[in-house]
């Protein structure tokens, strides 16, 4: 079982689970698609939470959305989870709901993420459109794995970690290590100078002995992590939502919520739902 603390969690399992059930009745009066799901981050099916609106278990957007009957099914649902006790859980919960059309993979997203975007490119891909949730924890997605999609017919749910993540590796003082530089690196797919450009600043003080420079993270940092990031988006998909702010219960941004697609009209349902969620 999965343990995550706060309401977030359950917020963005209800944006997915209503953005999926629009979806499908948009696509019901298509059947020349083929409908793909495809989860990077699935879980072990149930989450565990603390919070007002269930202090014990809820179920996991894997088991939502595999139960979905009406307005139609999904044809394909593909889950990724590298855990594998949590794959093997998961699994063994999906096949009491539904068995055809479920597959349950040990294996990095990233990498699947990759094997999708040539699946979608080949002869045998090319009548399926794919709804995809992609929910990391931290910084675990690269920023290739994204761009390996772009002209894809894919729309992609993207838990972006700007709090709980970027921001935690941009240190005040500037004093970060390669090994957290080259992380930034490939999430973002920028390279270290720019991305210290971007949230550093650098001031020039007179002191005792001379001009001394002092580097120093910038105010609006945190705006900065998810501008960046969804400009960055913008380039491989036409269009981007809104962004759903999940924040702890301290009201502390943990993370930006996004719908990523080549449709307009898909960003107009996400964006009245994240209107509702918000409201």
């Amino acid at each position: 079982m999965n343990s995550f603390g706060g309401n977030w969690t359950y917020q963005k399992i209800k944006i997915i689970e209503n953005y999926a059930k629009a979806y499908l009745e948009i696509m019901k009066g298509r059947p020349y698609w083929k409908l793909l799901y495809f989860d990077g981050f699935a879980g072990s099916g149930e989450i565990r939470i603390d919070g007002a609106i269930d202090s014990k278990v809820i179920e996991g957007a894997a088991k939502k959305i595999v139960a979905l009957k009406e307005p139609k099914m999904f044809d394909i649902c593909y889950f990724v989870e590298l855990d594998k006790s949590k794959a093997k859980n998961l699994q063994d919960s999906l096949y009491q709901i539904r068995k055809a059309g479920i597959f349950v993979v040990e294996d990095d997203c990233n990498r699947k993420l990759h094997d999708m975007a040539e699946f979608l490119k080949s002869e045998k891909g090319k009548n399926h459109k794919v709804l995809a949730f992609i929910d990391p924890c931290g910084m675990e997605v690269n920023w290739e794995s994204l761009a390996c999609l772009k002209g894809l017919p894919v729309d992609m749910w993207l838990l972006i970690p700007t709090g709980i993540g970027v921001n935690r590796l941009l240190r005040r003082d500037n004093h970060i290590s390669e090994a957290w530089w080259q992380k930034l690196e490939r999430f973002y797919g920028l390279s270290k100078e720019l991305l210290n450009d971007t949230f550093y600043k650098t001031e020039t003080i007179l002191t005792l002995f001379g001009e001394e420079d002092i580097v120093f993270k910038d105010p609006k940092a945190l705006k900065s992590i998810e501008k960046i990031y969804i400009d960055r988006l913008n380039e491989i998909f036409k269009y981007v939502s809104k962004p759903y702010v999940l924040k702890n219960k301290n009201q502390s941004v943990m993370f930006h919520f996004v719908l990523t697609s080549n449709s307009e009209v898909a960003i107009k349902i996400a964006n009245d739902i994240i209107k509702k969620m918000a409201s």
